[in-house]
């Protein structure tokens, strides 16, 4: 971490303090971490992965409860990836970290047509071998660096581009249900997790595979999200807060409510006779 004047240790321990608070809400909000737990912290090389990472390394010394942590990276040999950076900085936090070889890259470039979004294939493939790897290491808990704006982009992508009113939960158990997925950072905004990365140096690497790509659904949301928070400070915040309190009766669902057997409920004693107008002329 480079040297900082006394204004930038003040809004540095600001930050701090609040993404820890942030974090540790979320955590006990939706009961994220529990006692004896073991949690496998997904780090990609990116800003938010470190910075989640770095929020639970200084959680876990002051938590009520006692869990563990393991540090795994996915290497999916994409040409050029450095791979020295990760084991170097993962080695000084003494804390256990794996990497994980599998070449998704390949894969991907083979099965989706060039100039089309890799996003999709990627990530699917990515989640499927930490999942599998998380059972190999006994991980009860994978946690993943999902942000609160990236919570609100994607329930713009699913109601833009896929119909559906649906986004990120703050915790998910996987579809075959071996697996639980939390997101520490889920109250956290972006614009503060870049800033603990500019002040703590992370050794960011950029993933070439998607980053390379400038018309993905999810940048021109993003930018969307940008513009109105420009005009309309708050307003990200505000949309994240309507996905934790939703009122199921208000929309159209018909599985999540039940409309079909909606009734009026009178009590004929309290009927009032109704009085026939009387025309004055």
């Amino acid at each position: 971490m480079r040297d900082l004047s006394r204004r930038d240790k003040l809004e540095y321990n600001k930050l701090q303090k609040r993404l820890r608070r942030h974090a540790g809400n979320a955590i006990v909000d939706y009961s994220m971490i529990e006692q004896g737990d073991k949690v496998m912290v997904c780090v990609s090389g990116g800003k938010d992965s470190y910075a989640m990472l770095d929020i639970l390394i200084s959680l876990q010394r002051s938590a009520p409860v006692d869990f563990e942590l393991v540090a795994v990276n996915l290497d999916q040999k994409q040409p050029g990836f450095p791979e020295e950076v990760l084991p170097a900085y993962l080695s000084r936090l003494n804390i256990p970290f794996y990497v994980l070889e599998k070449d998704t890259y390949s894969i991907v470039k083979e099965v989706v047509p060039e100039g089309k979004t890799t996003c999709g294939l990627c990530s699917r493939l990515r989640r499927g071998n930490l999942y599998g790897f998380a059972e190999q290491i006994g991980a009860t808990r994978i946690a993943l660096g999902h942000h609160r704006d990236d919570i609100v982009e994607t329930l713009f992508l699913n109601m833009f581009f896929a119909g559906k009113l649906k986004a990120m939960p703050p915790k998910l158990l996987s579809d075959d249900k071996k697996n639980v997925v939390i997101r520490p950072l889920a109250y956290c905004r972006e614009s503060d997790l870049s800033r603990l990365a500019q002040y703590k140096e992370f050794p960011i690497i950029p993933c070439n595979l998607c980053g390379s790509q400038e018309n993905l659904q999810r940048k021109q949301v993003k930018k969307m999200l940008a513009g109105w928070e420009r005009e309309y400070p708050g307003r990200t915040e505000t949309i994240f807060r309507s996905l934790c309190n939703v009122s199921p009766s208000q929309l159209g669902d018909r599985h999540l409510f039940d409309f079909d057997n909606l009734r009026v409920e009178r009590d004929d004693r309290l009927h009032i006779p109704v009085v026939s107008a009387v025309t004055v002329p």
